[in-house]
């Protein structure tokens, strides 16, 4: 298997599920369908297109590098002529998510891979309004699925987290980092099912499935840890300074 690995960060996120029209709420991090949608969005597909329900056979993880602060925006609708309704939709602010998405057909993620760099239409993170935050970062890594390839990789929490987190609890390692997956990926932990499966993005007929997740935890290493090492590296000359040389 071959997996992709996506960095989603952007000052706003929303990843919506069950709604109405007075509040729409947001999931804690990107649902597959969400991450579906916007492949499908790089790969020029259109919401009837038949080939996005081939989407769903990608393995899905994510993990929550940085978790969200909840913030509650509100607008004035005017639905019919003098009457007015406030709606409430949820955001994510700040948050940081590593995306793995693998397949056995290589050339599929290759495919995607190259769409997402180059995408037909504009890429968002739940809603139209929340663009990513830069081009995305992109990483192929070969012979591994996403649950490996997320165990593996450094903590791409915001520089400014990390040295936060460095001095919340003094510690080399970041506890209890959640990756959330298809249930297959991780066959020891209990599962449960999420509404993320997509049937189809219609404007006329939007559908979504169940599909069976489950979760585990990792522990990371804070790359601040050695970013503050460095800084006061006494062998390091172009950081070593001793004020008393020029007395």
């Amino acid at each position: 298997m071959k997996t992709l690995t996506i960095r989603l960060t952007s000052p706003l996120q929303s990843y919506g599920n069950e709604a109405s029209f007075a509040r729409r709420t947001s999931g804690d991090y990107p649902s597959k369908s969400a991450v579906v949608g916007m492949i499908a969005a790089a790969l020029g597909y259109r919401r009837d297109d038949q080939r996005i329900s081939k989407l769903n056979e990608l393995s899905f993880a994510v993990r929550v590098d940085q978790r969200g602060k909840n913030l509650t925006d509100f607008q004035t609708v005017e639905w019919k002529k003098n009457t007015r309704k406030i709606t409430y939709r949820n955001y994510l602010q700040d948050a940081v998510f590593m995306v793995g998405i693998g397949h056995e057909n290589e050339a599929m993620i290759d495919k995607i891979e190259q769409a997402l760099r180059n995408p037909k239409f504009q890429l968002f993170l739940g809603r139209r309004s929340n663009v990513p935050a830069g081009i995305l970062d992109l990483k192929a890594i070969s012979n591994t699925n996403p649950i490996m390839a997320l165990e593996e990789l450094k903590w791409q929490a915001s520089p400014w987290y990390q040295e936060k987190k460095w001095w919340q609890t003094k510690q080399e390692f970041v506890e209890h980092i959640e990756i959330i997956a298809d249930a297959n990926l991780l066959p020891q932990k209990r599962s449960i099912l999420a509404k993320d499966q997509v049937e189809s993005f219609d404007q006329r007929n939007r559908r979504h499935g169940f599909r069976p997740i489950a979760i585990e935890e990792v522990r990371l290493k804070n790359p601040y840890v050695e970013r503050a090492q460095a800084a006061i590296n006494p062998q390091d000359p172009n950081t070593h300074h001793d004020p008393m040389q020029f007395l």
